[in-house]
């Protein structure tokens, strides 16, 4: 079993920054990619970005490319969600999520895909 604990969420003004962090702990052998999630109240989960276990490929939506970066730190067992020029639509609840992945190089960008989640953590951005 691993456990995920997400951390940094908060209310910011519109054009500031956050930076989430994930800490994983238990089978630390389960899992290698990792990504961040969102959801807004009503509506499907959706993929925010993801990292393979290597760190060198990553993977971005659309709707954050240029200004999220996902970042980890295998010796601390964490990943880092680096969110930048917020905007008041992304506003929602960031859930990090871990998998056990075909290769270390490979990462995951369907909610489908992972295995374990976190309990979530609510950023607000207001206008």
């Amino acid at each position: 079993q691993v456990q995920l604990v997400e951390s940094g969420g908060g209310l910011v003004q519109a054009g500031g920054s956050l930076r989430l962090s994930c800490a994983a702990s238990g089978s630390m052998s389960s899992i290698n990619s990792m990504g961040w999630f969102r959801q807004a109240p009503g509506k499907e989960r959706e993929f925010a970005a993801a990292t393979s276990w290597s760190g060198t490929n990553t993977d971005y939506a659309t709707s954050v490319k240029g200004r999220f970066t996902i970042t980890r730190d295998n010796a601390k067992n964490t990943v880092h969600l680096q969110m930048n020029s917020l905007k008041p639509e992304d506003t929602d609840v960031y859930y990090c999520a871990a998998v056990y992945a075909s290769s270390s190089l490979r990462y995951c960008s369907s909610r489908q895909e992972y295995t374990y989640w976190g309990q979530g953590t609510q950023v607000t951005v207001s206008s």
